[in-house]
């Protein structure tokens, strides 16, 4: 026989009823006087973010009707808040014209700062185009002159302009024309050459 004073009998789980549990569990509409299940969340408002009322489908919808999150602000602290809502609600910085970076005094408008990127874009393609002119051996140059082409060519300019020489003295597009074959092989002769000195 069982002895149901045993300290050990009292540890004993059993597994309670499946039905029990949810009747235990499930939420009950907050809405005063009514006992359905409360399975809509809706929240409580202005300083109680993250937090929620559970209603039924019926009473949720009647909240969400007249829910105003700004209730009871003034209309200095909502247009404060939408000024922030702007950036997220995070801090921001005013900018300086010379970089000194956050809090500096002097402020600049969106016009000098767009003045100041078109400037920075403009000496950058200068300088770029700066470097794409190198200096051209005589032998390149004697090759540039010979596709009529001068020392600032760049490849897509050599190689149209090979293509369309070669197109034009080719004896195969000129009814068997061969009196231009000699400028022909002058012609592939520099487009070859400046393709060994990376300039086509």
């Amino acid at each position: 026989m069982m002895n149901l004073n045993s300290p050990l009998f009292d540890r004993i789980r059993s597994k309670p009823n499946a039905e029990e549990v949810r009747a235990e569990q499930e939420p009950v509409c907050q809405h005063p006087a009514c006992r359905r299940k409360g399975e809509f969340r809706a929240p409580k408002g202005r300083d109680h973010e993250g937090e929620f009322y559970l209603f039924c489908l019926e009473h949720v919808k009647e909240y969400n009707q007249s829910y105003n999150y700004f209730a009871g602000m003034t209309d200095a602290a909502v247009q404060s808040y939408q000024k922030d809502a702007l950036t997220g609600h995070r801090p921001t910085w005013n900018i300086s014209v010379t970089g000194a970076g956050l809090g500096a005094e002097s402020k600049v408008d969106a016009a000098t700062l767009l003045r100041a990127k078109l400037d920075r874009l403009r000496r950058a393609r200068e300088a770029a185009a700066e470097a794409r002119v190198r200096p051209v051996g005589k032998a390149a140059l004697k090759a540039l002159e010979s596709l009529g082409l001068d020392e600032t060519a760049d490849k897509p300019t050599v190689r149209r302009r090979f293509k369309e020489l070669a197109k034009r003295l080719h004896p195969d597009l000129n009814e068997g024309d061969r009196s231009r074959e000699e400028k022909l092989r002058a012609i592939i002769d520099a487009y070859n050459y400046l393709k060994t000195v990376g300039l086509a």
